[in-house]
């Protein structure tokens, strides 16, 4: 079977031309997020980190993939959205906007700013303009600013108690530091580097377990609470394509190898052994979680892991990681690619029923389907069958 020919075919016959006919706000600028099975707008709201998703997506395709213009002209169509309505005075990104440009939440989720750095980064690459590298650098030393306490006067939690660090930040940072490396000082990229490298590979990562947690104390040790006890097996297995990817810019087959033994890990203890699919959340302990959707199958955790098992096959040759691509190709596509409408499903519930029939909303977007039939069709080439 010839993976890669399959996964840019579904990349360019299915999912973008979906993206490009739905998505575009015409007339008032930047993407509508929310969109149906069929297309239909059911929500005008625009959320940043989506918008900002969408304009890397196509920025990134133009760029790497083949320079229509079309797909430069919906980047820029995005992004002065984004330029124009996406900011705070001081620089922060808000969360979201309503349909014309208003500010609707306010800047407290710094993934905002980490994916319109991503955003910016990546249309300086396809439309070289000074203002973009400039946006990108400034949201990037801002992201560096809040790095010890991202949400600032937003966080919820009393100071002092049970103060935990997240997993999400490190590992988000480990792949836009290569995402931004282009427009940065080698000396800041290599440092950043080294850090994050730590903070997911070693703070995180339990060694008893061989898992990755999603919140651990500031001082990296456990905390046996509803937070401290939860991974998300989907986060680790994206992490450790990162890593991969990590392991190649820097020629470090160790970091290479121990990322693909700790994704192996997490998806042998991530998988539903009675309906398939991977779990979203699990509890370290086999205590209950607090996540009422602990056992729903979603979109981005099972197409992440198929990017990274076609790494980890490509970079190691083990067969364990083209047996789990296999398995995966053969769960995902059966369950979550919509053949009628175009694009793919987000949620299915435990037994692999659609739940929700949207194909965009408040978390899905133009971003995890084509990056991952992108990354997949990329590595595969790689792959003598």
């Amino acid at each position: 079977m010839n993976y890669s020919e399959i996964y840019e075919q579904e990349l360019l016959d299915n999912v973008m031309p979906f993206w490009m006919k739905y998505s575009i706000d015409e007339e008032n600028g930047g993407y509508f997020n929310c969109l149906d099975r069929f297309g239909n707008v059911f929500d005008t709201d625009k959320f940043m980190w989506l918008q900002a998703r969408e304009v890397w997506t196509f920025a990134t395709l133009y760029h790497e993939q083949e320079q229509k213009p079309a797909w430069l002209a919906a980047a820029k169509h995005g992004a002065d959205f984004l330029e124009s309505h996406g900011r705070d005075e001081a620089g922060n990104w808000y969360f979201s906007l309503d349909q014309f440009g208003n500010p609707l939440v306010q800047p407290y989720n710094i993934f905002s700013d980490c994916f319109a750095c991503m955003a910016f980064a990546a249309l300086y690459k396809a439309d070289p303009q000074p203002k973009y590298a400039e946006i990108a650098k400034s949201t990037f030393d801002n992201i560096l600013k809040r790095r010890a306490n991202p949400k600032g006067k937003y966080n919820k939690a009393f100071p002092g108690t049970r103060a935990l660090k997240n997993f999400a930040l490190p590992m988000i940072l480990s792949n836009l530091s290569l995402e931004m490396e282009h427009l940065l000082d080698q000396q800041v990229v290599d440092g950043l580097l080294k850090d994050v490298i730590h903070e997911v590979m070693d703070v995180f990562y339990q060694q008893d377990t061989g898992l990755i947690l999603e919140n651990v104390n500031l001082d990296g040790s456990f905390s046996d609470s509803f937070d401290g006890r939860l991974v998300n097996p989907g986060h680790i297995i994206e992490a450790m394509w990162f890593m991969m990817d990590l392991g190649v810019r820097l020629n470090d087959k160790r970091l290479i190898e121990k990322a693909t033994d700790i994704a192996l890990k997490s998806l042998d203890y991530g998988w539903d052994k009675e309906f398939g699919g991977i779990f979203y959340f699990l509890d370290i302990k086999n205590k209950p979680v607090q996540q009422l959707e602990w056992d729903q199958k979603l979109w981005w955790v099972h197409l992440e892991s198929l990017v990274c098992m076609a790494k980890g096959y490509a970079l190691t040759g083990r067969t364990e990681c083209k047996d789990w691509f296999e398995k995966l190709h053969a769960y995902t596509w059966s369950h979550f690619r919509d053949p009628e409408h175009g694009e793919w499903f987000a949620y299915l519930n435990r037994r692999g029923e659609v739940l929700l029939p949207l194909k965009g909303g408040k978390w899905k977007c133009c971003f995890h389907v084509p990056r991952a039939l992108f990354q997949i069709a990329q590595t595969m080439k790689q792959v003598v069958a």
